[in-house]
């Protein structure tokens, strides 16, 4: 999942995706001077900033780019014009091969017919590229190159591996410093990092890449949301379900999903000459258990939860901590209702993702994605899913924005992007509508008529998943979760060990209520002790000594802060049972 900057940089005399991908030139000419042979790939402006892929005679190191960055500054005062000049296909073709240029040459041939072909040049350096560029590169601007990577050429793995160097460009200094430390601040916040820092999670090669295991920290954090979860669910009518993590091949034939979804299925295994398959979706699951009783109109609306594990393909060079995994736990649910409830169920699942994304503090935006070019059904039937879910939004007031061809193959869906602490955009909740699934897999309730029919399908998932929800909810946290879902919630500590009877108590007093306790009863220095609860981010820690254990009070010091504040352990005690049975986002 990839995360999208919010905010407005500083307006310059053209676009700044157009100040990016010049710079992106500019770096591949001082590149060509610096290193004699060099091969160029792709270099285009992408969301933060912009990368060019390259072929070099020698690896680099991160001290390579600050040569790099000067030899830039030179090339924009002495050969700052940028001009464009158009060639024929087979010029195009000539030109990269006398050069040596074998990626551009490959690139040449991606060119659509009849599009013109386009090189731009500034001094004795000159790249095939579509544009548009600005005019002269010595206006004023700063840039920086900020890190290396290696990327497979055209993203195949059988493709040769290149050198990308990614960097950034602002109209003005005063941006880049804001991007720099806002890139700074994400660095910090990094999932992976304070996974490891706060002992959350850990990925194993020698398990398997993209498979994460849940420390008890993190796995204190998923139980908090999973119980979140099964309160709001149930509230809203909804039921448990649990299906087999695999089934049989057949099943997702008739789904489409060996069709429409088969590169990201691992491969078939047998058992008893039969094909079976690790699920990649939940929803033929559901479909067999509604498929196992008759069903009236009575009984509608249907809705099945589940907290199902799902498999999917990743390439290795694509995994991400938990951001981007091969085996992840949807919050899932499939509702199946008549025409006539459609519009209203939607609300209802709008609403339900409401609730929860407000909980986390999270803003969002709504996104309605509509038929894409591999799909399946007819197109009546997608018009008429769409203007369901536009209709659903519109009983819950909620505005949606186009996301033209983004929809599923089986049907079209409302996306969640909602926006983090940090000005991040992520996607995160979904909402899809599905007249095709219940056709394929011909079930069926009988109506107030005698008639059989068809059930509608809404399929939806509030997190997403487990792994990248709770890996985002890190970074938006920065590690200091909110009190009713921190893996630990409170620590006691005794000023010294005569004190560790008292704070055992409270401990045990604590821990009935079911909150999590950090009980630092072991010798050792209390300031120490203190500390260990910072690194931890532990909301509250609850100091005692001769006073405390005398009058059942407590030293209360919140995270963050130095001041300590005696209060009764009674007192205390119900001031975090509110907070926690709020889910208040502060401890304040």
């Amino acid at each position: 999942m990839e995360a999208k900057a919010s905010g407005q940089a500083e307006a310059g005399p053209f676009p700044l995706s157009t100040l990016r991908h010049s710079v992106s030139h500019l770096m591949a000419s001082a590149v060509e001077k610096l290193y004699p042979g060099a091969k160029f790939g792709f270099g285009p402006a992408i969301e933060h900033g912009f990368y060019y892929d390259l072929d070099l005679p020698e690896p680099l190191e991160d001290k390579d780019l600050r040569k790099i960055e000067k030899e830039m500054a030179r090339i924009a005062k002495r050969s700052p014009k940028l001009e464009c000049e158009t060639l024929t296909r087979d010029q195009a073709r000539e030109r990269m091969r006398a050069k040596g240029q074998s990626y551009k040459v490959e690139a040449v041939e991606l060119i659509p017919e009849g599009e013109p072909i386009t090189f731009y040049r500034h001094g004795d350096f000159e790249d095939l590229c579509e544009g548009p560029h600005v005019d002269r590169l010595d206006r004023n601007f700063a840039f920086k190159l900020l890190n290396i990577a290696g990327a497979y050429w055209r993203g195949d793995e059988k493709r040769p591996m290149l050198q990308r160097i990614y960097g950034t460009a602002f109209w003005s200094q005063e941006e880049l410093d804001k991007h720099l430390a806002w890139l700074e601040e994400i660095k910090q916040r990094d999932h992976r990092k304070l996974g490891t820092e706060l002992d959350l999670f850990t990925t194993h090669q020698e398990a398997g890449g993209g498979l994460v295991f849940w420390h008890p920290h993190l796995g204190a954090v998923r139980r908090s949301l999973e119980d979140f979860l099964a309160v709001e669910h149930t509230r809203r009518g909804y039921e448990f379900v649990f299906t087999p993590h695999v089934m049989r091949e057949h099943l997702f034939s008739i789904s489409g999903h060996l069709e429409n979804y088969g590169d990201m299925m691992y491969d078939s295994f047998g058992i008893e000459e039969v094909k079976y398959r690790v699920k990649p979706m939940n929803c033929p699951g559901h479909v067999m258990i509604y498929k196992s009783r008759a069903h009236s109109y009575r009984d509608l609306p249907i809705r099945f939860a589940e907290l199902g594990t799902v498999y999917r393909f990743e390439r290795s060079g694509v995994l991400h901590g938990m951001m981007r995994v091969r085996g992840f736990t949807q919050d899932d649910a499939h509702i199946f209702c008549t025409p006539d409830q459609l519009e209203k169920e939607i609300a209802g699942v709008l609403e339900l993702i409401h609730v929860v994304l407000e909980t986390f503090g999270y803003t969002y935006t709504a996104y309605l994605a509509t038929r894409p070019e591999k799909a399946i059904g007819e197109p009546e039937i997608w018009e008429r899913a769409i203007a369901a879910l536009k209709r659903g939004a519109e009983l819950r007031g909620l505005p949606l924005e186009l996301d033209e061809g983004g929809g599923a193959f089986y049907g079209p869906k409302i996306d969640f992007k909602i926006k983090d602490s940090l000005g991040r955009e992520w996607q995160m909740s979904t909402v899809q509508c599905d007249f095709n699934l219940p056709e394929r897999f011909d079930i069926h309730f009988m109506d107030s008529d005698g008639r059989q029919k068809r059930p509608i399908m809404i399929h939806r998932a509030i997190l997403g998943s487990m792994e990248r929800f709770i890996g985002g909810l890190i970074e938006h946290f920065g590690g200091k979760f909110p009190l009713w879902c921190a893996p630990k919630q409170v620590a006691v500590i005794p000023i010294r060990e005569e004190h560790a009877p008292y704070v055992r108590k409270l401990e045990e007093v604590l821990r009935q209520d079911l909150f999590r306790v950090a009980l630092m009863d072991s010798p050792g220095h209390m300031n120490n002790k203190i500390k260990d609860a910072q690194q931890l981010q532990i909301p509250f820690m609850l100091i005692a000594g001769d006073r405390e254990a005398a009058e059942n009070t407590v030293a209360v010091r919140k995270r963050g802060t130095r001041e300590q504040v005696v209060m009764p352990f009674d007192e205390f005690h119900a001031l975090i049972r509110k907070l926690r049975d709020s889910r208040a986002i502060s401890i304040d």
